[in-house]
């Protein structure tokens, strides 16, 4: 599962880190991007990478609706080839989803604790996701949005949660992107790996309203001595 996440670089930046155009109007920073929200992400075009900005939450080109968009904000790694909403985007239309951060929740004392998980070293966190274009056959208009895939925890996250997003090594980068690759070799790609140390903090609860967005839901706090082992316990 991953339902939030902030991205604060803006795509003249990302641009440099990907090797890609910044094709994207600056979209600012952003703390708590959701669902239908637009993101920067990075795609291939031919023989050059773009920074570009999608709405998430994929819609199917062949779909009858935008409204499907609100639930396949995450795709899930296991099922890719079997679903008709997925596995098109899978052969030819791959991204990278780099991100700062992304939220998850643990239930801690009857309360949703959110937590932020990002790179311990503070460069992006790159998720694996997919695109697809859908034409609005009233305006003739075509929105592009994505997905980002999930797979099982890995060691430092199966204390949190039992999904988390597919996190992309760097050299794993030209790969995913890269519409010619056969798609059955990119699953390793899906197997939970601990190559990237992951930073996890517990944040205030003010994440969990969309409206919210700010540097302050970013910011770690001291959970009650009550919870505290149970959390410690996620990152030893």
């Amino acid at each position: 599962m991953c339902g939030r996440f902030s991205q604060q670089r803006p795509a003249s930046e990302l641009a440099e880190i990907f090797a890609a155009e910044p094709l994207a109007e600056e979209l600012g920073p952003h703390f708590n991007v959701a669902p239908t929200d637009e993101a920067l992400v990075v795609v291939q075009r031919e023989d050059r990478r773009a920074v570009v900005a999608y709405r998430w939450g994929l819609i199917p080109h062949w779909a009858d609706s935008p409204k499907v968009a609100s639930r396949m904000f995450n795709a899930r790694s296991e099922t890719l080839g079997r679903s008709p909403a997925f596995a098109d985007a899978l052969r030819r239309k791959r991204c990278l989803v780099p991100v700062d951060g992304f939220y998850e929740w643990q239930r801690l004392e009857g309360r949703r604790q959110p937590f932020t998980i990002g790179r311990a070293d503070d460069r992006p966190l790159v998720l694996a996701g997919l695109w697809s274009g859908w034409r609005d056959p009233s305006t003739d208009l075509v929105t592009r949005t994505f997905t980002i895939i999930t797979t099982g925890p890995n060691e430092q996250m199966a204390g949190l949660h039992d999904r988390m997003p597919v996190v992309l090594p760097d050299d794993a980068w030209g790969r995913w992107l890269d519409p010619s690759g056969d798609p059955a070799e990119l699953r390793p790609l899906f197997e939970p790996t601990d190559d990237v140390l992951l930073r996890i903090e517990p944040v205030a609860d003010l994440v969990n309203n969309v409206r919210n967005d700010g540097p302050e839901l970013i910011r770690p706090i001291e959970l009650p001595a009550a919870d505290a082992p149970a959390a410690l316990g996620l990152f030893d």
